[in-house]
Order: C-alpha cells, then structure tokens, then sequence
C-alpha cells in the first residue's frame, strides 16, 4: 500500500508545528524521519494515526484521500503504529493483547481465544518471532513485547507501519532483532515509517530519509550520507559528535558506594547489593536498559530515594546515606535528574528562578532573609550567555522553552556551582545533537576539574563516548565494570545479564 502525506499542516495557537510537509512512501520502502526534539515529526504520526486532525492537507492511501476520525479509522484503513512506549496490559496474555480492541467471539459472546492464538502463531511462524500466545507479557523481555506490538499491528492487516522511537529500551542485540525484523517486514510489501534520532539506526535500515526541522522538511538524504552531514540537516549547523576527552586524570575525591541496596515499600529490592568507586577527574557510566534499578540508584545517591535505603556512601568519607537531600546538595553534589520536568524545573518559574532554585537558602542570592534580585539577575545572564540557552529573556517562563534549552537551564544550574560530586542521570534524553554535543562538552569539563562524575544512560553511544568506565546493571545488580572501550557486543550481552570475562568485581 502506498502512503502520501500531502502538504499536512498542523497548527496549535500561533505555533505551527507541521508546516505543508508532503511525504510519500512507496511499498516494501523504510522511509525515514530524521529530526531533532521538537521537529514536529510525532505531531505529523499523529495526524498519519487519526488522533490529530491536519488544518491543511491531506493523507493518502493508494491515491485515496483518507478521512480519519481515530486511530481505529486509522487501523482499518490499514495503518498500525508500534509506539516507543509499549500499549500491552501487563496481565494480559500474549493473545489476549493481539485481540484487544478487535476481538472475535464465538456463540453466546464468549471470546475466541482459540483464534487469537492462532492469529499470534500464524505470524510469529512468518517472521520467526518464536513468541507464545499463552505467555503473560509482564514476564517478557522487552523485546519480546516490542514483537508483540508488532503481532497485534499484523494482526489487523497493516500495509503500512509506523515505528516511533522503536529501539528505545532495547539493547543492541534487541535492536540489531529489530532491524532484521524491519527489512523482513519490508520484503514482504510493507510500507515503513521509522521514526528515530539515532544516525547509526538511520544508515543501517533507511531506503529514503527525510529530514525535518523546525516543522518543515529541509530536504531529502540519502543513507549513504555521513553522521556529519545528516546531523548538519537536522539542526542547521555542523555540529562535532566525537566527545573529545583525554586520559583521565586523578584527582585525590572519591565517591565511595558500598553494600547499597533499596528496597520499595511493597518490601521488592530495587537496587541489591550494588559496590563502585568513582575516582575524582574520571567519569563511571553506569548503563543498562531502563527499569534495571538505575533510577533508585541516582535517587539513593542525592537521597530522593523514597523507600528504604541501606549500605553505605560515602564522599570524601562523608557519609550521605541518612542525610536529607538539602543536606547532599550542601555537600557540593549536582543532580541532573532523567525527568526535567517533573523533578528539574517548575514550569511557570522564569528562566532566572529556576536557575537558582537550589540556591535560596544561602549566600550569594539570600543575605539576611531577603532574596537578591540584582545578583540573581546577573547570573542568570551570564548564564544564558555561557551556556547558549536560547530564550526571549531571563523572564520568560522555562515551561516555555524548547527540550534542549530546558536541559540546559538544568546544566547551568547545576554546573554553576562548586562541586564535589555531579551525578547525571539521562543528561541529554530528549534533546537534539546540538545540544548532545554541548552538554557532553560540560560534563567532561566538570571530569577534567577534577570532579568525579556518574553518568547514567541508556545510549550506550554515549556510555562508551563518555565514560572513563561503564557499569552495567542488570535487575537491580552490578553485571560488572569495564573499561569504556569494550565491543558492544559485550556490552550488550552484560545489558541482558550475561557477564563478561575480565569484570570488575562488583
């Protein structure tokens, strides 16, 4: 089936996120869209899915002009999504997910599950996907579930797929899978949307590649071009996506963690028994896929853990474990948190507030009780200057503000201060390769001053990029510590549980 999205425009207020972009996708084609955060490719997905209506334009299906009310108008013309963030019910079985929303029954209303499960074997068989239709989904891989979304997408007689962000929590074997599966899909007639930011993703898979800034298309590319050259389309400049550091050099601060472990308050160990030592002037990345106890471990560390916290840390052979998080700020540690807008700014406060919203209870900005306007001004333009954050002025609300400028109100925040300690968590989720490339240019600084510095990420790009070394967590527990220039095969194998020979110990 062929898709052609033409001249679609999409506006909200005076903001025109979609600005007549005309797309077309041939059968048996993986057509990618490139675009930094804020692109407006997902609004554009959403218009293609029936849950946005286009203000201009229109979508077509084999030269048909389509009129989508919803998504369900969206699948039955053809059309299925295999979102970044899984739509399964945990509880469900395999069939049972494949036939929600579209179930078949047998007389007196009962649910044919019989059919469900043929329909799953039917296309796992066809695609080697090796999936059981009677198995609980909450107790699957990820990858397996991501197969799932696409079973259920098939299921209904996609002739055009849409991956959005699909290798997000995958690991690289799940993610090299995934590939495989898409050119699969593509040898069989499909017509495949693929949506993502990672350029290796896009030279690897990409017949065609469109590039998106800005809510208009900049041109076409081809997936011959260089990382360079793709990323120069999608923010407008060239941009250096080598993080340049030298070898590490030590500093006499040390973070020391032992025998930490959390545990929520259903009584489940969400962190178990974890150990490292993070050297001043040297960066530990600690990766793994999300959801594998790196989120509890970074609150433990800046004590926003909210169930109970055992073991030991240690700065400087200063225990923090027990202090209140007031009290670790005070110790000289930054906290980037992996979630800006819930746990790093208020929205509705000005660049200017939020820039110092970890700073009211002392000197320089609050002398006897009074908050300092002058000096926080002052600061704050500076800090728009050093650190390139793109806004009206030092009033404008943050909530206001682009992905990428918000992480940097963020980083200016955080960087700006005497540290002893910086703990990062996803330092550049959601942002462009302009910002990437900045950001990754402050943490080294901060490593080079002398600073030890935990990183958390699940890119392992960027794990190997910036990390001195790299500890893998698995469940809640230390696969092991390597050496950041190990393959990534290795790596990948630690991120699904399977240590590697030559392991620090844990």
């Amino acid at each position: 089936m062929k898709l052609e999205l033409r001249d679609i425009t999409k506006r909200f207020g005076s903001l025109v996120a979609n600005d007549h972009i005309s797309i077309t996708v041939e059968p048996g084609e993986i057509h990618c869209l490139l675009g930094e955060n804020g692109a407006g490719k997902s609004t554009l997905m959403n218009v293609l899915y029936g849950l946005y209506t286009a203000d201009e334009g229109e979508v077509l299906l084999d030269d048909v002009v389509q009129h989508f009310r919803g998504p369900g108008d969206a699948m039955a013309a053809g059309i299925g999504m295999v979102h970044q963030h899984f739509m399964l019910i945990p509880v469900f079985t395999v069939a049972e997910n494949v036939m929600l929303g579209n179930e078949q029954t047998r007389s007196g209303g009962r649910l044919d599950l019989e059919a469900a499960r043929a329909k799953v074997n039917d296309i796992a068989s066809r695609f080697g996907f090796h999936v059981d239709p009677d198995a609980v989904v909450e107790d699957l891989p990820v990858g397996v579930q991501q197969r799932i979304e696409i079973i259920k997408a098939l299921s209904r007689d996609a002739k055009v797929l849409i991956f959005d962000e699909p290798t997000a929590v995958l690991t690289p074997q799940e993610t090299d899978e995934l590939m495989g599966i898409m050119r699969q899909l593509k040898e069989s007639g499909a017509a495949i949307v693929f949506i993502t930011h990672k350029l290796r993703e896009v030279r690897e898979v990409a017949d065609r590649i469109t590039v998106i800034r800005r809510g208009a298309v900049v041109g076409e590319a081809s997936p011959t071009s260089t990382d360079a050259e793709l990323a120069a389309m999608m923010v407008g400049r060239a941009v250096e996506l080598t993080v340049q550091k030298g070898e590490p050099t030590y500093a006499p601060s040390s973070l020391e963690v032992t025998g930490l472990e959390v545990t929520d308050a259903r009584g489940a160990v969400l962190v178990d028994d974890v150990s490292f030592t993070v050297r001043g002037g040297e960066v530990l990345v600690v990766a793994g896929v999300q959801g594998n106890g790196q989120t509890e471990l970074t609150e433990a560390l800046v004590g926003l853990a909210a169930g109970t916290v055992a073991g030991s840390i240690r700065l400087d052979g200063t225990e923090l474990v027990g202090r209140s998080v007031r009290g670790i700020l005070d110790e000289g540690v930054g906290f980037i948190p992996e979630d800006r807008s819930t746990d790093g700014l208020v929205g509705a406060f000005s660049v200017a507030e939020n820039l110092i919203l970890d700073r009211t209870n002392a000197p320089p900005f609050v002398r006897r009780g009074v908050l300092q306007l002058g000096l926080r001004d002052e600061f704050a333009t500076r800090s728009v200057e050093e650190f390139d954050i793109r806004t009206q002025g030092i009033d404008e609300p943050v909530g206001q503000l682009s992905g990428g400028n918000q992480q940097k109100v963020v980083v200016a925040r955080e960087l700006s201060r005497d540290l002893r300690l910086l703990v990062a968590a996803q330092p550049t989720r959601g942002v462009d390769v302009g910002s990437i490339e900045f950001i990754h240019k402050r943490i080294i600084a901060t490593r080079d001053a002398g600073v030890p510095v935990v990183v958390v990420s699940t890119e392992l790009d960027e794990a190997v990029a910036l990390g001195d070394r790299i500890l893998v967590m698995y469940r809640g527990r230390v696969v092991g510590i390597v050496p950041a220039d190990t393959p990534r095969d290795v790596l990948g194998l630690m991120m699904a549980g399977i240590p590697a020979h030559g392991t620090e110990a844990a």
